[in-house]
């Protein structure tokens, strides 16, 4: 297994289709409902899934899609900000590894490409195979989230997770 990020190409559009509104590929944390299906054709004309508040990439073996990453700006004060992330693994490839290791090389990403210090993750309090993969990831536990999340007709804990900069020199 060797995994690789990169960015999204046009092709790859009815892959995160999939993984963002088919029931059956969300997993059952990221079951939100069905979405705009030109929604993410007009992200991707318009700035490739890349931007300065954010970004999606696609993660891969060889030359299979095994999910992606994504990230987005969240504003901490005037003066500086910090990124939240996130990632869906696709059915067939879960289980395996891929969730660790695919937020290891984008926090990594993430720090070698722009001046934030801290990265922040967060989960359902009952996804206990998130939370393992953040902990293998090096990321770690700042508590809980009391109702956060509002999914399938209830609010929901979450866990959330942080690295910051040094994390990844010790």
């Amino acid at each position: 297994m060797t995994i690789r990020l990169r960015p999204v190409e046009e092709d790859d559009l009815p892959f995160l289709r999939r993984l963002m509104s088919d029931p059956d590929s969300t997993g059952e944390f990221q079951w939100y409902g069905f979405q705009n299906p030109h929604h993410l054709r007009r992200r991707w004309e318009e700035h490739g899934m890349l931007s300065d508040d954010g970004g999606i990439l696609i993660i891969t073996d060889g030359d299979d899609r095994a999910g992606f990453v994504s990230w987005n700006k969240q504003v901490a004060n005037r003066v500086s900000h910090y990124w939240a992330m996130g990632l869906i693994v696709a059915p067939e490839f879960r289980g395996r590894g891929y969730g660790t290791q695919a937020q290891r090389l984008l926090a990594r990403y993430l720090f070698d490409h722009s001046t934030v210090n801290r990265i922040e993750a967060s989960t359902e309090i009952t996804n206990v195979a998130e939370q393992r993969a953040l902990e293998k990831a090096g990321f770690t536990r700042e508590g809980v989230l009391r109702g956060a999340g509002f999914r399938a007709g209830l609010w929901r804990d979450g866990v959330l997770y942080s690295m910051i900069r040094a994390d990844l020199e010790s």
